[in-house]
């Protein structure tokens, strides 16, 4: 779908895919559970822009390997990185192989949650870690990609939230965002966690984002977004033997 022009058209103009991992807000807790870079060999998950395949880079990185299944947005990536460093392969994620002890670090953003069966890139992300190597991650929340028709309806508040349908039926579901008929698939967060032990790691942090105080003196167009968490960020760490 981001190959599609209309629906590129409106997530190239987004805050985050025109100002980077700054204007993501998520983006201090995700950094925060990120290891030094420096010397590791990276590989970013639904790269996108590149905008965290060229930040690794500049942090000192020996390697970085972006993969995306959208020519698209690997074209604007590859436009905009100069440093040799970095390299961009056109993947799909629900059948990508990865080579066995290949990088010490995995990141994805914002992608896994358009994957039919994102426990077997777990498992194939665990075997192309090392031991210790650390995968850190952002989903949207499940209970963000569960919601009921209409989309929002007003809180106790009198803000709008989200309210949650079906929560425990796990698969497919489409959605209108940016564009209509946008399919991602939900999961609950036990899945998330549960996949992620049984692929052989071990959780290191978990995290159900919304705005901080801070964020919303700056933004207060945030303040529905306390009303449930928009993102769930995960980090693991290799176990000493694979699953």
């Amino acid at each position: 779908m981001y190959d599609d022009p209309g629906f590129f058209a409106e997530y190239a103009n987004m805050p985050r895919s025109v100002q980077g991992l700054d204007a993501a807000p998520e983006w201090p807790v995700l950094r925060a559970m990120l290891p030094p870079l420096a010397g590791l060999r990276v590989v970013d998950l639904g790269c996108g822009f590149g905008w965290f395949s060229r930040w690794a880079a500049a942090e000192g990185a020996a390697s970085v390997l972006g993969l995306d299944v959208s020519q698209r947005m690997l074209e604007v990536a590859v436009r905009e990185t100069a440093d040799p460093r970095i390299t961009y392969r056109r993947a799909d994620l629900d059948a990508v192989e990865l080579d066995a002890g290949a990088f010490d670090l995995a990141y994805s953003s914002l992608a896994l949650h358009y994957l039919v069966d994102v426990d077997r890139l777990l498992a194939g992300v665990r075997t192309a870690l090392g031991p210790g190597g650390v995968l850190v991650a952002s989903v949207e929340h499940p209970i963000y990609t569960a919601p009921s028709d209409p989309a929002f309806v007003s809180g106790p508040s009198g803000r709008p939230v989200w309210p949650v349908d079906r929560y425990l039926d796990r698969g497919r579901r489409v959605t209108d965002w940016l564009a209509p008929g946008v399919v991602k698939y939900h999961r609950t967060l036990s899945d998330y966690v549960g996949g992620l032990l049984a692929a052989g790691f071990t959780l290191t942090a978990l995290e159900e984002w919304g705005p901080t105080d801070e964020q919303l003196a700056e933004h207060p167009e945030w303040a529905g977004e306390r009303e449930r968490p928009l993102f769930l960020l995960l980090s693991g760490v290799a176990a000493t033997v694979a699953a």
